[in-house]
Formats: structure tokens, sequence, C-alpha cells
């Protein structure tokens, strides 16, 4: 299975907070399935993992934070993602086009997010279009768990 994490998603799955997030990150750094990032969601990571609220959540340094972003970008298949290629998808919150755009061009089977905006019709469909689940980490584990479905 080949699957984008959101930011939020991937904010959530830290190293050592043995949660839905952190093990659906783990679950996907092994074969068969594909974790799909690209440089500005893993921009976007970096960035949000500095903010103050985050830090008082995660008590990261920026070395360490560093270190985490690095890690998910060597788990990863890195997609390139022009800004002319974001498609005005999630109109009440263009800044998650770029993610959409992730998941398109990596031909992810899901996306993974908790924004609420991609749960809205316009980009449901449009990543329908595409093959593209929209999925919480919580029910992406419990499908990962499950494994392949036979034919």
């Amino acid at each position: 299975m080949r699957v984008v994490l959101d930011t939020n998603v991937l904010a959530r799955a830290l190293p050592g907070r043995n949660n839905a997030a952190e093990l659906v990150l783990l679950s996907l750094c092994q074969s068969p399935h594909v974790l799909v990032a690209s440089d500005f969601l893993l921009d976007e990571l970096g960035r949000v993992l500095r903010y103050d609220r985050q830090r008082k959540i995660h008590g990261l340094t920026d070395e360490a934070i560093d270190e985490y972003v690095a890690y998910v970008r060597d788990a990863a298949v890195i997609v390139p993602v022009p800004a002319a290629a974001a498609n005005a998808v999630v109109l009440s919150d263009p800044d998650d086009d770029p993610i959409v755009a992730t998941a398109v061009l990596g031909q992810a089977d899901v996306l993974c997010t908790w924004h609420r905006h991609l749960y809205q019709a316009a980009a449901v469909q449009y990543l329908h279009r595409f093959r593209i689940r929209v999925m919480r980490e919580g029910d992406l584990l419990a499908e990962l768990r499950q494994g392949p479905t036979q034919p």
C-alpha cells in the first residue's frame, strides 16, 4: 500500500509515542508498503514541530526535529510537487492542495489525515478519481494489521 501521511499525522508519529500514528509510520517503513512524501510536506513538518504549542507537547530540540524529519525523508519515496502542479482542490484551505498533489503524483492508495477539509465532498471526489482514499490513522492501522485482502 502506498500512503501519504499528512503533517498532522506525522507530528503525532514521533518515536516513543506508541500511538496509532507512530505504529502506522513504522508499518509503512516496511515492505510491501510505501510511505510517500514531498519536500513541501517535509518542510511543513519541520515548521509545525517548531511551533511553541507543539514544542510544549513533544519537547524536542531543533536537532531532534531535524533528525526526525530526516528519518521520515529517508523512509519515504519523495515525489516532486511543483507549485504549478497544485490544483485548487481544497477551496476552504488551499494550503492542503500540495498534500493532495503529493498523494496524486505519488500514486498513493491512501491519504491519511485529520484535516477536516480533506474529508469534504469536493476533495474526496477529486481523490477518488485517482483511487485515493482519505482515512484517519486508526482506521489505516486496522487495515494494515488486517493485511492484504484476497481478490
